[in-house]
C-alpha cells in the first residue's frame, strides 16, 4: 500500500465574486466532473471546480490539484462558513427526503449496484441495512465522504461529525429493526396493498410504513426490469380514491423514479444493444407518451427514429402520462438533459442519422415541455448539443466522401436548419459559405452535364434552402448573393433569357418561362433573374402580348401572379 486515499470535490460558486462552497466529494472521478457540467449547464451555478484530494495517511494531511474549472473560477478568497448552510440531518426520518435519498445513492452507489437495490429499499429494507453494517468499510468510507466537506463548510472537526452521524445511523438501523421485530411493518402479501394503505393513510408513519411494505414487496424481483413490474402491479391494486391513493402513489413512484434514473435500471426496461440516440429517443418517448404518440402520426421524421417500446415498457408509460408519478417522469427527463449536454456522440459512425436523430427529440421534447421538463432547459441542452454538430471533426465526418459540392451544400443546409443556438447556427453558415464560395462549386455549376435551365433551377433551390435555414440576414446574403452571381455566370453563358425570349414557341409560354427566372422560381436572385426580369418586360409591352393575355383569362391571372414575383408590377 503507498499510504494514500484519493477523493474528488466539487465545489460551487453561487454567484460571481461569491465564496466557494463544497458541494459534494466522491471517490469517482467522473461522477465529480459530470456533476460540476451538470450544475454549470443547467444555471444552477456561476461557477464550479472539481480538486483532487490526496490524503497522506502518516502526514495526515490533504494534498489538493484542481482539475477542472467552470466558469468565474479565478482564484478568489477562501470560502468562509456560511450561515444559510444546509442542516444536517438530526432525525431517522431526515434521511427519508428526497435530496437525503439522492446522496445516499451517490455515497454508496457502488455498494446499491452490487446488492440490486435502490436508497430507497436500503432506508425500508432490515436485511439491506444488516448486510451494510456487515460490509465494514462500505459504510465507514460513505460516512467519512460526507463528513469531510460537511466540516469543511461548517467548520466543524470531521471526527466530530462522523460521530454525529454514525449517532444517526444508529437510531435509523434500531428503528427500523426493532419495528421489524415488533411486526409494525405491513406485510403487502398478507394485508394486501389497497388495505394497507387504507389503514395506514392518517398514520403519522404512513409513508415510512407503507415504503417498508413497497420494499418488502420487490426485494424477491431479480432484475430491475422485475422490480418495476412489481411496482405497477401495487400501482394497478392502489386504493381508487382518497389520501390512500395519493399516499400508495407516492411511496410507489419514489423506488420507481430512482430505478429510471439510474442508468442500469432504465437500460433493463428499455433493452439493451441501443446506441445513446436510441436510448434517448426511447426514453422520451417512455417519458412523453401521449406527445410523442401525436407526433409519430404528423410528423414521419419522428416516426422514423423513434424505437418500438415493449409491452412493459408501454404499460410504464402509459402510468407516467397522468399526475401522479410527475416526480418519475422528472427523473427520466434529468437522465435525458445529462446525456444531451453529455460528451458521447448520439449515433457513433453516423453522422447523417444523428443529426435526424437529435432533430426529432428536440421536436418530442418540445412538444413535451411543460409536463416533462421546462422549456428553457429543453432548449439550453440542445444547444450545448448543437455545438458538438459545428465543430471540424462532425462536419467532416457528416460530408465524408465522394459527395458533389452541390450535395455538400445540401446536408450543409439540412445541418444548419436543425441546430439551435445564435452562435452555432453561424459557426454552420460559416461551413456553408466555405463551400459555396468554394472555385470546386463554381466549376461544378458551371461545368456540369445538366442543361443551364437545370443548373439554374438547382441554384434557385439552394438560394430559397438557404434564406429557410435560420441564418440572420447579415449571415445568408452573402450566400445568396454568391449563389446569384454564379447562376448569373450559367445565364450568361448560356444566353438562356434572349433565346427563351427568341424562341419559336408561343408567345405568353416564353413570357412565362421569363416570368419564373426573373421571380427566383427558375433561377437564384440576382444578375440571371434581372436579365430575364429585362425580357420579359420588352415582351410585356407587346400589344400582341396583352392582346393574347385579353383572351385568356386563365392565363392571365398565372402571369398577373408571375408578375407580381418578379416585381414587375406598377
Amino acid at each position: 500500500m503507498d499510504g494514500t486515499r484519493v477523493h474528488f470535490e466539487v465545489f460551487i460558486r453561487k454567484a460571481p465574486g461569491g465564496p466557494w462552497t463544497l458541494d459534494l466529494a466522491t471517490e469517482n472521478r467522473a461522477a465529480a466532473l459530470q456533476t460540476a457540467q451538470d450544475l454549470m449547464s443547467e444555471g444552477r451555478v456561476a461557477a464550479a471546480r472539481v480538486s483532487k484530494e490526496v490524503f497522506d495517511e502518516e502526514s495526515r494531511e490533504f494534498q489538493s490539484v484542481i482539475i477542472l474549472k467552470l466558469g468565474a473560477a479565478e482564484a478568489v478568497a477562501k470560502a468562509k462558513p456560511q450561515a444559510d448552510a444546509q442542516p444536517l440531518c438530526v432525525t431517522p426520518q431526515d434521511l427519508y427526503t428526497i435530496h437525503a435519498r439522492e446522496r445516499i445513492g451517490r455515497l454508496l452507489e457502488g455498494w446499491l449496484e452490487r446488492n440490486h437495490a435502490t436508497p430507497f429499499e436500503l432506508l425500508h429494507r432490515p436485511d439491506l441495512v444488516e448486510a451494510l453494517e456487515a460490509s465494514g468499510t462500505d459504510l465507514q468510507h460513505a460516512v467519512q465522504k460526507l463528513a469531510i466537506p460537511e466540516a469543511h463548510a461548517r467548520s466543524m472537526s470531521v471526527h466530530e461529525l462522523i460521530r454525529v452521524f454514525h449517532a444517526l445511523i444508529e437510531r435509523a438501523v434500531d428503528r427500523l429493526l426493532k419495528d421489524h421485530r415488533k411486526g409494525t411493518l405491513p406485510n403487502l402479501d398478507k394485508e394486501g396493498f389497497a388495505a394497507a394503505a387504507e389503514r395506514l393513510a392518517q398514520d403519522p408513519e404512513r409513508g415510512y410504513l407503507l415504503g417498508a411494505g413497497v420494499a418488502a414487496a420487490i426485494a424477491p424481483a431479480r432484475s430491475w426490469s422485475d422490480k418495476v413490474n412489481r411496482l405497477l402491479d401495487l400501482a394497478d391494486a392502489a386504493p381508487e380514491k382518497g389520501p390512500a391513493r395519493g399516499l400508495a402513489l407516492s411511496t410507489i413512484q419514489q423506488p420507481l423514479a430512482e430505478i429510471l434514473e439510474a442508468k442500469p435500471g432504465i437500460t433493463d426496461i428499455l433493452g439493451k444493444g441501443r446506441d445513446l440516440g436510441a436510448n434517448l429517443a426511447a426514453m422520451t418517448r417512455l417519458a412523453a407518451y401521449d406527445s410523442v404518440e401525436a407526433l409519430i402520426k404528423l410528423e414521419g421524421s419522428v416516426a422514423k427514429v423513434m424505437p418500438e417500446l415493449s409491452p412493459q415498457a408501454t404499460r410504464l408509460a402509459q402510468w407516467l402520462t397522468g399526475e401522479n408519478f410527475q416526480d418519475t417522469r422528472a427523473a427520466i427527463g434529468r437522465r435525458i438533459l445529462r446525456e444531451l449536454v453529455g460528451p458521447r456522440r448520439l449515433c457513433p459512425g453516423e453522422a447523417a442519422r444523428e443529426i435526424d436523430v437529435l432533430r426529432a427529440l428536440a421536436m418530442s421534447l418540445t412538444a413535451a415541455s411543460g409536463k416533462l421538463l421546462p422549456l428553457e432547459q429543453v432548449q439550453s441542452a440542445f444547444i450545448a448539443r448543437s455545438k458538438m454538430l459545428v465543430t471540424g471533426d462532425f462536419v467532416e465526418a457528416y460530408l465524408g466522401s465522394g459527395m458533389s459540392s452541390q450535395q455538400e451544400v445540401e446536408a450543409l443546409i439540412w445541418l444548419t436548419e436543425n441546430v439551435i443556438g445564435a452562435g452555432n447556427k453561424r459557426q454552420a453558415g460559416g461551413w456553408l459559405k466555405a463551400v459555396i464560395a468554394s472555385l470546386r462549386f463554381e466549376k461544378e455549376m458551371l461545368g456540369g452535364d445538366e442543361n443551364p435551365g437545370a443548373r439554374l433551377g438547382q441554384l434557385a433551390a439552394l438560394h430559397k434552402s438557404v434564406g429557410r435555414c435560420g441564418l440572420v440576414p447579415e449571415d445568408f446574403h452573402p450566400i445568396q448573393e454568391k449563389l446569384g452571381d454564379i447562376g448569373g455566370h450559367v445565364e450568361a453563358h448560356a444566353r438562356l433569357s434572349q433565346t427563351v425570349a427568341r424562341a419559336n414557341v408561343p408567345l405568353l409560354q416564353r413570357l412565362t418561362l421569363l416570368l419564373k427566372l426573373a421571380s427566383g422560381e427558375n433561377a437564384p436572385l440576382g444578375p440571371a433573374a434581372n436579365r430575364a426580369r429585362a425580357e420579359a418586360l420588352k415582351l410585356f409591352r407587346l400589344d400582341e402580348t396583352r392582346a393574347e393575355l385579353a383572351a385568356a383569362p386563365d392565363q392571365m391571372r398565372q402571369v398577373r401572379d408571375l408578375i407580381h414575383q418578379a416585381g414587375l408590377a406598377a
